[in-house]
């Protein structure tokens, strides 16, 4: 039986804390509840770690957060030799809000790089600290001092990020708005999460379940570390934080 969890991440990226109460525990120990602010592993975002405290002001360490049978089943993974709570136990949820910024920083970021580079994604990864893009792109003098800059003026620009709610026909009728190559968003709700940046969505607009700053002005300063030929038409880009290295 798949347990469904609200998921407060998907419209408030920015809450760090709240409450909840236990649905379920799982047979390995993992942790349902009834809503939470952590973000379970999907798309290239790693899930969320942190802290629920019970009612005596005992912790539970999270140590990860994924998905079970489907998308909106979300399981909170204790951190070995943990305890865990009773179903129907209200505990008060706190995520690692330092960890969780830098990858909505990373992930916008990724969203930039797929601007300035548009060419199909073959996949990705966001980490907090050195994320990748890889494109279906052939070796066309693309270098990341170009890139970089490009980037950085989509950052200054300050645009907004915001996330609207398309249809799935919608979505079929415009097959542009999805940038993988390989992975199509999920269906059968109805409703795709698009992420859009910019005024009416004038830079870009893409399915995505992850979380992300409000402007591109708060990814703060990028540069592309390198770019790594993988396989005859695949180049892998990969994104930091800071100045490009002179």
């Amino acid at each position: 039986m798949a347990f469904s969890t609200q998921a407060v991440f998907r419209d408030d990226a920015y809450l760090a804390e709240t409450k909840a109460v236990v649905s379920a525990i799982n047979e390995r120990g993992g942790i349902l509840l009834d809503r939470t602010i952590f973000y379970a592993t999907s798309g290239g975002q790693p899930g969320d770690t942190g802290i629920l405290t019970r009612d005596d002001n005992s912790k539970i360490s999270i140590a990860s957060t994924i998905t079970g049978e489907t998308k909106n089943e979300i399981i909170h993974i204790p951190a070995p030799g943990q305890t865990v709570p009773e179903i129907g136990e209200e505990v008060a949820l706190a995520i690692d809000w330092q960890r969780r910024h830098l990858l909505m920083r990373m992930h916008t970021a990724c969203h930039l790089l797929s601007v300035v580079c548009p060419y199909p994604i073959t996949g990705a990864s966001v980490s907090e600290d050195d994320s990748r893009v890889d494109f279906d792109l052939p070796d066309a003098g693309i270098t990341k001092e170009d890139v970089t800059e490009r980037l950085m003026e989509l950052v200054r620009a300050d645009h907004p990020v915001f996330t609207r709610l398309i249809t799935e026909a919608e979505l079929a009728a415009n097959p542009g708005l999805v940038k993988s190559k390989n992975v199509r968003p999920p269906v059968g709700t109805g409703q795709i999460r698009l992420v859009c940046i910019g005024d009416d969505a004038q830079i870009d607009s893409q399915p995505c379940g992850g979380t992300h700053v409000r402007s591109t002005g708060e990814v703060g300063e990028i540069h592309i570390g390198k770019i790594e030929k993988k396989g005859r038409e695949n180049r892998r880009f990969r994104i930091r934080f800071g100045p490009l290295p002179a």
